[in-house]
């Protein structure tokens, strides 16, 4: 049997996707602040790196409000896997005896969680087409929240807006080099869960270099 059940070419919206494009809709007002803004920072580990053959094992996300970390909000979910073989042993000790989520409880929750907020990753588009993959059988092809990815935004305010990313070392933008660069401690590397929590931290460090250089709102930030 396939870990993935769903074949239908036109799913049903489920009410719990409704629910959430319903309150998804309302635009952010472009002369917010930072501290006026509700980020969702998330990230995941997966089976791989391949959004066609590979899945998603772990959701880690926390959430920021007022420039501040919300501790309490983070969250770290587990997906069940069906690779098999040597290469699946350090994904099968990820998931261990933790309690695993059925995709549909997954999709709920994870929709529920974003809500209307501001979604955060380092190298989020990764992130987002493994997370649209679980949640497209419940009739969402799109997450219409606003998005930045922590990785760009460091090269914006570096490199400018029209950076040719040909000239960059890249290896200077990875999650650890920019943690290193900012003074953020990496104790809790390669979890989802410690993941976004990290992106946070590095976020709110962004957000700072970014008002030092006049970007202090909405408008400006999502250029």
């Amino acid at each position: 049997m396939s870990w993935w059940p769903f074949n239908s070419s036109k799913p049903v919206q489920k009410d719990f996707v409704k629910e959430y494009l319903k309150n998804s809709q309302k635009e952010i007002p472009g002369i917010r602040l930072f501290d006026q803004l509700s980020f969702v920072v998330l990230d995941t580990e997966t089976t791989g790196l391949n959004p066609e053959t590979d899945h998603v094992l772990s959701f880690g996300a926390v959430k920021i409000n007022s420039q501040s970390i919300q501790v309490a909000s983070a969250v770290e979910w587990y997906l069940s896997s069906s690779k098999k073989g040597k290469e699946a042993i350090q994904i099968h000790e990820l998931i261990g005896n933790k309690m695993v989520l059925s995709l549909a409880d997954f999709s709920s929750q994870f929709l529920q969680y974003i809500g209307n907020n501001i979604i955060v990753g380092h190298h989020v588009g990764f992130d987002l087409e493994m997370l649209k993959k679980i949640v497209k059988p419940f009739g969402l092809t799109r997450f219409p929240n606003p998005c930045i990815d922590t990785m760009n935004l460091a090269i914006r305010l570096d490199y400018g807006l029209r950076a040719d990313r040909n000239l960059i070392p890249l290896k200077n933008y990875s999650l650890d080099a920019l943690c290193d660069r900012y003074g953020i401690k990496t104790e809790d590397r390669h979890t989802a869960g410690g993941d976004a929590f990290l992106t946070a931290n590095l976020l709110l460090k962004l957000l700072k270099a970014a008002e030092k250089k006049g970007i202090n709102n909405w408008s400006l930030l999502n250029k």
